[in-house]
C-alpha cells in the first residue's frame, strides 16, 4: 500500500508517509513502559506499578522492568517520551545543580 502511495507521483506523498510513520512510532512508544530500579522489585510491587500505570495511561501497556544500579535507589519510569525520575541519582544531580 505504501509503495503504491509513494509511487503515485502526487506531490507531498513522501512527506505525508513520513508524518504517518512518525505518528505510528509515537503511538507505539506511548504504550511502551520501562520501569528501572536499582534493585529487583518485589512481584506484588510490580503488579501495583502496572495497575497504577494502566489506570493513568489505559490498558494495553507493554511494561518491562529493568535493573539499573546507577540509580542508587528509587525508580525511573519511562512512558513513551515522558520520564518520571524519582531515583536517588536524579535527586543528587538536582542537589548538585543547586549548589
Amino acid at each position: 500500500m505504501t509503495k503504491r502511495v509513494a509511487g503515485s507521483g502526487r506531490r507531498g506523498t513522501l512527506a505525508i508517509l513520513g508524518d504517518l510513520l512518525r505518528l505510528v512510532r509515537l503511538d507505539r512508544d506511548s504504550h511502551r513502559v520501562i520501569v528501572e530500579s536499582a534493585t529487583p522489585l518485589p512481584d506484588d510491587f510490580r503488579v501495583d506499578v502496572q495497575r497504577d500505570l494502566a489506570r493513568l495511561y489505559g490498558e494495553g501497556l507493554d511494561t518491562s522492568f529493568e535493573i539499573n544500579p546507577r540509580l542508587i535507589g528509587g525508580m525511573r519510569i519511562r512512558v513513551g517520551s515522558y520520564v518520571y525520575d524519582a531515583s536517588v541519582r536524579a535527586k543528587l544531580a538536582a542537589l548538585e545543580a543547586r549548589l
